[in-house]
């Protein structure tokens, strides 16, 4: 017989018993702990924890197991969220005319790598609705003309976010979707967005930065993953990873080796938000691996 299983994960001021109170009302409430980890942060002097556990009692239902969990988490002052383990978070790609991230992310969605599932893909460009096609999914073309007014970009961006809206979307991914977020967007996306760059920044800005760092002979290249914020490329860091190159690279390989990277960043970080591994601490993350 299959039990519910659900991810709980919480944060609140470190105190004596966090541990305690929560694995004992689950045990109270006839819930097996699968799998748990903590963490408590000496600096902002908060507590995180991750639980994955089964609602083996058939008596108690979903409704009860939240209403009485809230019950105990407000004695505690907890920030807290329950999620459906089975349930598959929906996932809307956005992406413009560089696509490596967005075929590395659908390859790992078909092949069942990736538990999402995917209702749209958004693009200024039309270069991959082929590609989107391919998939079976809904491509959307909302083009946005270089130099745009603001109200232009605006008009969208609510697009963007009805669409968003319509199809449910639980993470939005800026698969290399080279537009600049207006602070309304960044705020109606606020920790449900993440971005990809190249960890250049700020060094390498502009465009070819890979170009840019063969002139200066680097030593290291790779990637970011990061919440959308209406900092530029400053949101809370969820991945990172890295790569050596030396002198007898060219600025192609320098590429290749660097969109590579790009992709297996995103993945992991899509990966740990799906998966519900990720806790917001302040402009940072605690990822639970």
């Amino acid at each position: 017989m299959m039990h519910p299983e659900y991810i709980l994960n919480l944060s609140c001021i470190d105190q004596r018993g966090i541990v305690q109170r929560v694995s004992g009302f689950l045990a109270e409430h006839g819930c097996n702990i699968i799998e748990s980890a903590q963490f408590g942060d000496a600096q902002s002097q908060l507590f995180f924890m991750r639980v994955y556990f089964a609602a083996e009692d058939a008596s108690i239902n979903d409704e009860v197991l939240r209403a009485d969990f809230s019950a105990m988490a407000e004695t505690m002052q907890m920030t807290w969220q329950l999620h459906d383990a089975q349930k598959k978070p929906r996932v809307m790609l956005m992406v413009s005319k560089i696509g490596h991230c967005l075929n590395d992310l659908l390859f790992r969605y078909k092949s069942g790598l990736l538990p999402v599932d995917i209702p749209a893909i958004v693009s200024n460009h039309t270069d991959f609705y082929q590609l989107a096609a391919s998939y079976n999914i809904p491509f959307h073309h909302l083009p946005l003309a270089p130099g745009a007014s603001e109200e232009a970009k605006r008009a969208q961006e609510e697009r963007v976010l009805e669409i968003a809206r319509s199809a449910e979307i639980d993470l939005v991914v800026l698969a290399r979707y080279m537009q600049i977020l207006s602070p309304q967007m960044c705020q109606a996306l606020q920790g449900r967005a993440i971005n990809i760059h190249h960890s250049f920044l700020p060094s390498f800005k502009g465009a070819k930065p890979y170009y840019q760092a063969h002139e200066r002979g680097v030593k290291l290249i790779g990637a970011t993953a990061h919440f959308v914020t209406g900092d530029l490329d400053e949101g809370p860091i969820i991945e990172q990873d890295v790569e050596r190159v030396d002198h007898a690279m060219n600025p192609a390989t320098l590429t290749a080796i660097g969109r590579d990277v790009e992709c297996v960043v995103l993945a992991r970080a899509v990966k740990y938000f799906v998966e519900h591994r990720i806790l917001l601490n302040g402009h940072k993350t605690v990822v639970f691996k």
